[in-house]
């Protein structure tokens, strides 16, 4: 049974995930597959691009925060996904050792009107490296379900 349900969401609170270290290896591999771009492929290329260095897809990163936001939260909790992202921007490289960690931050919760025992959360998230620098930032609703009577006792 979930630990977390819409119910337990406030207003302003932080929750954390992570850390999780990118390899070379799996930027390349998820470049390769799915955004093959020089800066995200080949390092010498890479150097020659905007970013400098080789770098992870923002693709690859929205997929790692995907992964945290599970592993944090969703996982354990009545979780009924998302009806969209609001916006997602890409602040800084990624780059090969660094470890990412995300913050949510609850901005505000509704019941949903045309879905009893749903609740929408939006939150913030922030991807941050580990010097603390902000890698991610991205706003989006969360849709949870409401704690069923017999849960509440």
């Amino acid at each position: 049974m979930p630990r977390t349900y819409y119910e337990d969401f406030v207003v302003g609170e932080v929750r954390t995930g992570g850390p999780r270290v990118i390899t070379r290896e799996e930027i390349i591999a998820f470049a390769s597959e799915f955004d093959p771009q020089p800066m995200h492929l080949d390092e010498e290329a890479a150097k020659k691009t905007m970013l400098g260095g080789l770098s992870a897809s923002g693709w690859h990163v929205c997929a790692l925060m995907m992964r945290m936001i599970a592993d944090a939260l969703v996982l354990n909790s009545s979780s009924m996904g998302a009806p969209g992202v609001d916006e997602v921007k890409w602040l800084k490289p990624v780059r090969p050792g660094d470890a990412l960690s995300v913050r949510l931050t609850v901005l505000d919760k509704r019941e949903s009107k045309s879905r009893p025992g749903v609740g929408l959360i939006r939150q913030r998230c922030e991807m941050l490296n580990q010097r603390g620098e902000m890698v991610l930032e991205s706003s989006y609703a969360g849709m949870f379900g409401m704690r069923p009577a017999e849960a509440a006792q």
